[in-house]
């Protein structure tokens, strides 16, 4: 696989998230400034879920997700970061065949070292054209960027996949603190706002209770979603939920609207207290 320094561009910049790096920064910070004063303190993290919609509409609730790292700021050194497909079909998990992922805030380079462990599984491809234009890693790049130190970066692109595939390659990855798990996604999709914040709390529930049959109708990224939660109740880790909103609450009409949902996934260790 020749990847000569090859580097994925910013796709969505200036669409999804601002394209000028002063720009992102003043929105970033502004984001996370809002979700310090509002969010719920998790206990330390292994795992995040965010949504993955232009920062108008679920930046704020994404922010409540990343505010849970800045004291993992120096800790955290690799991030798996897994997103659902929404432009190029893919089978299994498809890592992107390139160096590294650029954002008008800086370069990323991918963690070779975790790529090559999970290369040999059968569920796991390399697939540029399924990076290419996808958003649902892209934006949450720039949140990382602000709240961690240096960090190198493993990005999965998921498509026609079982919970049990995404969870290997998520236990071949797991390490130590020094790893750091974020699954993209929104929940449902174009219902009216009372309906949204019904079969959304229903989700949410679902994901605190660490069921692993939610479906795409419940949130795009079900199939990284019931693996990371397959995963997860094997490491003894549980969900907390830091927001749950929809695109109604924050910038866009109630007629139809997109759910958005923040949970921090921590120790079980972590809650004793």
């Amino acid at each position: 696989m020749d990847r000569t320094q090859e580097t994925r561009p910013a796709a969505v910049a200036g669409l999804f998230y601002p394209g000028t790096r002063a720009e992102l920064v003043e929105d970033v910070q502004a984001l996370l400034v809002g979700a310090r004063k509002q969010a719920p303190v998790a206990p330390t993290p292994k795992a995040l879920i965010v949504p993955h919609a232009g920062y108008i509409y679920s930046g704020p609730i994404a922010a409540s997700a990343y505010v849970q790292l800045e004291p993992l700021r120096a800790v955290i050194r690799r991030v798996v970061l897994l997103g659902p497909v929404h432009r190029v079909p893919v089978r299994g998990l498809a890592l992107p065949g390139v160096e590294a992922f650029d954002t008008p805030l800086g370069t990323i380079p991918i963690d070779d070292e975790a790529a090559a462990r999970i290369l040999p599984l059968r569920q796991v491809t390399t697939s540029r054209p399924a990076h290419a234009q996808e958003h649902s890693l892209e934006v949450q790049l720039p949140f990382l960027q602000q709240v961690l130190d240096d960090f190198s970066l493993l990005p999965l692109a998921i498509g026609d996949a079982g919970a049990e595939e995404v969870a290997e390659v998520l236990d071949a990855l797991w390490g130590g603190p020094e790893t750091l798990i974020v699954v993209s996604s929104d929940l449902s999709h174009y219902l009216s706002y009372e309906q949204a914040r019904r079969v959304d709390a229903d989700t949410c529930t679902s994901i605190q209770s660490l069921h692993t049959n939610l479906t795409h109708t419940q949130a795009c990224g079900g199939t990284p979603i019931n693996g990371l939660l397959l995963a997860a109740h094997r490491h003894h880790l549980v969900a907390t939920l830091l927001d749950r909103r929809n695109s109604g609450d924050t910038a866009g009409d109630r007629d139809r609207v997109v759910g958005y949902a923040a949970f921090a996934l921590s120790p079980e260790t972590s809650h004793v207290h």
